[in-house]
């Protein structure tokens, strides 16, 4: 008889009000208040809100004005981005410690592939042990949902929030999925629930029990992933997370240069190029290195720890710092480099805290003419001044 293959174990964790905890772990006098994080109270949209602002009918994503209309009383919070970066690291390095296999969705969520796990452990007691350590080393509250796939595991953690946990065993996914809203199915957008909600459909098992037939003359090839959801099939695999995935790219000078500002001007247009790139995978950097390679071919490298940033004019300072710490003045240079490196995705969510619609709107601009004229069709004025 052939092996057995195990059942597939999923966890997802989520670090509840992220930005908020550790807002209130840096201030314990903000605890208890009505918080929100996003910029100021006339601009901006909400990052994320403490429970007490959420009871006001608050939520993240909403503009700002609309959000201290609904609560006045309401703290808002700039944020500190790199507060945020040091206990997302802190987190990820608690997990990678004892997990088989993750992957970092965001700076504050996780998946984990327990599979196969249950030959030797209890997935749900492992996955509350790694909880607990989570919580008592970091301060951190933390919700998850262990389930057969990604899908099913994020909808129990939605269900568990805040600070709780929920397993769904294998062959009740649907039964655990039947009552919830149709838009709680990740990829359920706007567009999609208002249809389904005009055909009658309002829950989950309306969705499963559905006519195919009917529902693809109404919404087309997506209505048989639609009903795969709604009955609890998802594969989506855990993809391993590792701290070496990067966006680089480096320059081989035809002549040796040995010009500070030419070796500079070089290092910011290949800076907002890897930017670029970033922003095209809707990912953000934490780690920057920089690269020099002299005549005789000796390299040397130097990289830092930095806040999560996609943005040109975050990442430049950076670069140059490290490369004015690692130049040897006037000496010629072969080669220049540059990587960005700790990728997490899902960056638009990590920089709602930011100045976002001014500055998001202005990068759009710049990437939608980079997108139709070429990476190389705008370049940032300064640095081709600068001494």
């Amino acid at each position: 008889m052939g092996e057995t293959i195990p059942h597939r174990n999923i966890a997802h964790f989520d670090l509840d009000a992220f930005f908020v905890e550790v807002e209130i772990l840096n201030n314990p006098t903000l605890r208890g208040k009505p918080l929100i994080v996003g910029g100021s109270r006339e601009r901006g949209v909400v990052t994320t809100c403490s429970y007490e602002a959420r009871k006001f009918g608050v939520h993240s994503s909403m503009p700002m004005k609309k959000a201290v209309q609904l609560c006045p009383q309401a703290l808002v919070l700039q944020g500190s981005r790199g507060e945020y970066t040091r206990f997302s690291r802190w987190v990820t390095d608690i997990i990678a410690a004892r997990a088989p296999l993750f992957e970092k969705a965001s700076i504050d969520e996780f998946y984990i592939d327990l599979t196969g796990m249950d030959r030797f452990h209890d997935a749900l007691a492992w996955t509350v042990s790694l909880r607990e350590e989570i919580m008592e080393k970091t301060g951190l509250p933390i919700s998850f949902g262990l389930a057969s796939n990604k899908m099913v595991a994020k909808m129990a953690t939605n269900e568990a929030k805040p600070n709780g946990y929920l397993q769904i065993r294998h062959g009740m996914e649907a039964e655990f999925l039947a009552p919830l809203s149709v838009g709680s199915i990740p990829g359920v957008g706007d567009h999609t629930l208002h249809t389904l909600q005009e055909m009658g459909i309002s829950t989950i098992g309306e969705l499963a029990a559905y006519p195919v037939r009917v529902l693809s003359a109404r919404m087309g090839a997506s209505a048989g992933e639609l009903i795969r959801k709604a009955g609890g099939c998802h594969d989506g695999a855990v993809q391993p997370y590792h701290e070496a995935k990067s966006i680089s790219t480096e320059q081989t000078f035809e002549e040796n240069i040995g010009k500070e500002s030419v070796l500079l001007t070089s290092l910011v247009s290949m800076t907002e190029k890897v930017a670029f790139q970033l922003r095209e995978q809707n990912k953000m950097a934490g780690c920057v290195t920089v690269k020099i390679r002299y005549p005789d071919f000796e390299t040397t490298s130097r990289q830092r720890a930095i806040p999560y940033t996609f943005y040109d004019d975050e990442l430049i300072p950076f670069a140059k710092e490290l490369f004015r710490k690692l130049y040897r003045k006037g000496e010629k240079v072969r080669l220049l480099g540059i990587r960005v490196s700790e990728l997490t995705g899902e960056a638009l969510q990590t920089n709602l805290f930011t100045d976002t619609q001014k500055k998001a709107g202005l990068y759009k601009a710049i990437d939608d003419v980079k997108g139709r004229f070429g990476k190389s069709s705008l370049t940032r004025g300064g640095a081709l001044h600068e001494p």
